[in-house]
């Protein structure tokens, strides 16, 4: 086995997701997902405590490229201007390995409820990392919460669109952004 070959991390997230989609993710061991990836158990724990940890690999980094998008949108923006500066930042962080993980992990948390648990607390980070930097920005707390939900749902909505796309060279920015624009007009229409 190989142990420091580069991207182990990367490989060994690769190798759950088939594995989960396989047999399922309560049927997979940690050392299964290791064997796969061609790596070691001790490998798979420098870079993960359990194999629970890795369906929030990148949430970390995702929340807060939201966030500095948020602060570096122009002084003027409004609430949902900011965010789609958050979007255009994180989206420009994911590459063609995100894109061919996007139908794996749906797969795979179709059938476990705790995946769907630990997608769903990747939601609220996210969701808290934008309303909190819309609140920086001087957005009122309710404002900025509702404008970071929309947030959270333009970006699930983008990824899954871009990531179940055929080979599609457009960027994951063009569909969260163009969800974003969806969810505004639909918001339109509550009344």
């Amino acid at each position: 086995m190989a142990r420091w070959e580069p991207g182990a991390r990367e490989r060994i997230v690769v190798a759950a997701l088939e594995l989960f989609v396989e047999q399922g993710y309560d049927d997979t061991t940690v050392a299964q997902i290791a064997e796969r990836a061609g790596l070691t158990k001790s490998t798979f724990f420098r870079h993960f405590r359990d194999k629970r940890e890795l369906l929030v690999a990148g949430q970390e980094t995702l929340s807060r490229l939201l966030a500095e998008g948020i602060a570096a949108a122009p002084a003027g923006a409004s609430p949902l201007e900011a965010v789609a500066g958050g979007l255009r930042a994180a989206s420009g962080a994911m590459g063609p390995l995100n894109r061919q993980l996007g139908p794996r992990l749906r797969e795979a948390m179709a059938t476990n409820a705790e995946l769907q648990e630990r997608d769903a607390l990747k939601s609220v980070g996210m969701a808290a990392a934008m309303t909190a930097a819309l609140v920086a920005r001087g957005v009122p707390d309710p404002l900025a919460a509702l404008a970071g939900e929309l947030g959270v749902l333009a970006f699930k909505r983008g990824y899954a669109e871009w990531s179940s796309g055929d080979g599609e060279k457009d960027e994951l920015a063009t569909f969260t952004l163009a969800a974003l624009d969806e969810l505004r007009a639909a918001s339109a229409g509550l009344g």
